[in-house]
Formats: structure tokens, sequence, C-alpha cells
């Protein structure tokens, strides 16, 4: 049984947005006169989309290092079949290490105390395992701290069983284009690789760029770069691309009632909608415990026979309802949250300044009970 509220995901739009970013990457050769290569990143459950189904579209596409935000997220693409090699974002230190040599997944060192467990990890299963060094560069989230660098790294350095093949860095503020941060933490990037030349480390990789720090400035592509929301066909705002990205997910229900108001009656939790005049509202199985935002109710609309028809009352946790007053609607009638319909087009964009939240909460937070059907 298929619940009347589905997320359609299109795979070929996903193969079709990771192969323009890697063609883009292929015009424009980073600073070192090279082209850098794509870290596919899913965590999240692929933002939403379905992590162990979009992990394998982009290893078919072509991708070879994915990226996720635990060690149990990368068991997961293990067991879904995945093959390619995953990085795992997150902190370590309390962690069930194991995972990392069972899955076969590289670990990002971003906390002495995460050296010194991952080095134990690595004697007691005699092996020596690559990682990326992560540097805090402004974020003030994890990573070795950029001014501290010569005290904090030649324990790590000398691990015995640990072998340094990457070096990276995130950015804070790379989706606005008037914070001066982003140019600080470029310029204590390239110190710390320096630093690290001086202490004798040579990692193999460099990355810094996500999603937005990739649209914004070809300097920190270095070797890889990180896209997240473009890979899904969501520019991050307030940034504009001329890539062809094509949105991969979609959400869409169905009307299950059409009820009629007489003026001066209310509708929902908290009778917030008053019918000012005779008011005809569809009811549409998908709430807030589906990822639909309660700020929707009163500002955000949804499209129904190739119209906006705007959500009244209160986003409940299963329905909601919206105002289709002079329409010919009937029970069974599409109803499209995300994506288009004859015509008109509510992209993830639109929504998140709707409601005055970001693109990346509104895909992460469609609920676990809706289907993700692929195409």
């Amino acid at each position: 049984m298929v619940r009347p509220t589905v997320a359609r995901v299109d795979l070929a739009a996903l193969t079709s947005n990771y192969r323009s970013l890697v063609a883009s990457l292929e015009r424009e050769p980073s600073e070192a006169g090279a082209t850098a290569g794509v870290i596919a990143v899913v965590k999240a459950n692929a933002y939403g989309h379905g992590a162990a189904q979009v992990a394998r579209a982009l290893e078919h596409a072509g991708a070879t290092l994915l990226a996720c935000a635990d060690i149990e997220e990368g068991t997961a693409l293990r067991a879904a079949g995945v093959r390619a090699d995953i990085l795992v974002f997150g902190a370590l230190s309390v962690s069930d290490l194991d995972g990392i040599f069972d899955g076969r997944l590289t670990p990002t060192i971003s906390t002495p105390g995460a050296a010194t467990a991952v080095q134990a990890a690595a004697a007691r299963y005699r092996q020596r395992i690559r990682y990326h060094l992560k540097i805090d560069t402004g974020m003030n989230r994890l990573g070795f701290r950029f001014d501290n660098l010569r005290r904090t790294l030649p324990a790590l350095l000398a691990s015995p069983n640990l072998e340094l093949d990457a070096v990276y860095t995130h950015f804070a503020t790379a989706d606005e284009p008037g914070s001066p941060l982003f140019e600080r933490q470029r310029t204590r990037f390239a110190a710390a690789l320096q630093q690290l030349a001086a202490l004798g480390a040579t990692p193999r990789l460099r990355h810094a760029a996500n999603s937005a720090a990739f649209l914004r400035d070809s300097r920190v592509w270095y070797d890889l770069v990180r896209p997240g929301l473009l890979l899904y066909g969501i520019v991050p705002p307030p940034l504009a691309s001329t890539l062809p990205l094509r949105p991969v997910m979609t959400l869409r229900s169905r009307v299950v009632a059409v009820k009629g108001m007489r003026v001066g009656e209310t509708t929902g939790y908290g009778a917030r909608f008053v019918a000012e005049r005779p008011t005809t509202i569809a009811i549409v199985p998908a709430g807030y415990a589906d990822g639909v935002d309660l700020r929707l109710a009163g500002r955000g609309a949804v499209l129904i026979r190739g119209r906006r028809v705007p959500v009244v009352g209160s986003v409940c946790m299963d329905m909601l309802m919206a105002d289709v007053t002079g329409l010919d609607v009937s029970p069974g009638d599409e109803v499209v949250l995300i994506g288009e319909q004859e015509g008109d087009c509510i992209d993830v964009r639109e929504m998140a300044a709707t409601i005055g939240t970001i693109p990346w909460e509104i895909v992460c937070r469609i609920g676990s009970r809706i289907q993700r059907l692929y195409d």
C-alpha cells in the first residue's frame, strides 16, 4: 500500500547534476592546474532523498568517494552494497570505532581525543588506516585550531598506525557574500597547509568547498569539492548558478475531502482561520509528522489544478487544509507541495523563504513515513 503523500526521487536528475558538476570542474582547473574531483555528500539520508538509493546511483554515475556524517551512516551504506570509498565527517571520540574497520570507512580526525582513540583501535586491529585531518579555521565546531597546530599535531602525525591522506576545513559563511569570514578562513587554511609542510606532513589531497563555496570561489576547489545541496538540484540561497541542475525530489499528495464553510466558521487547531465569505477547503493528508512545517499555515501555498491555493488554519500532525474557493476540486485531485503542476512550480528555495528557514531543513525533515518512489 502506498499512502497518498509520496516523495518522488528522480535518480536521472541526480546523475545529471553530478555529471554537470564534474563537467564544470573539468572546464576550470584548480589553482594547481589539475582538475578537482568530487566528494558526493550523502549524509542525513542523502538530505532526505534516501541514502542507499542515492549512493548507489552516484556510484553508478562514477562517484568514487562519498561522505556521510557518522560511522552508523557509513555502515548502512556498506550494508546497502555501496563499494565506493566513504569518508566519515563527524566526531569519533565516543563512537564504536569497530565500524571503521568492519565497514572500510575513512575517518576524519578532528580532535586529539579522536586521534588517540583511532590510533588505539588501529593498533588493536593491526592495521594502518588512512584518515582525513580537519582544521578549524573559524567555524569553531570540530577541527584542530588553525593557530595551534605546532602543539597539537606532532603526536597525531607520529601515530604509527595512522596515515594522513587528506586535510580539509569547512566554511561557516560561504553562502553569505558580504561576510569577511570566508576570506579569513581561506587564508588561514592556506597558512595551515604551510604549517603542515613545515611539520613534515604531505597529505595527498586538500578540500574545503561545500556547495556554496564551490559556486563562490574556484580558489578553494583544491583537489576535491564537497557538493551536497547542489547534487540534489538546489542552489544555496542567495547564490545563483548557471549550471544545468534539476530538482531531484518532488512531494505530492491527493485531496481526500472537500468541505464547505459558512461565514464566521473556523478550521484547524487554534481556530486561526475564520471564513470571511462562503469558503471551500480541501483536506490534504500531509502534516508535520511528514515534515510539513507548521509555519506554512497562513503563509504558504500548494498547487491544485494548476492553481496556487493558500494553506489555511493550521498544519496538523497528519493533514493540512487549503482554501480552494472557486475551484472545481474533488477528492483524488493531485496536490503538489514541492514540484511542478501545469506550468507553475513551488520549489524548495521558495518554501524555505516563505517560512524563514533554509532549504537544507526542508528536504532533511521530510518524514520517514513518506514513501520515496525512485524513477
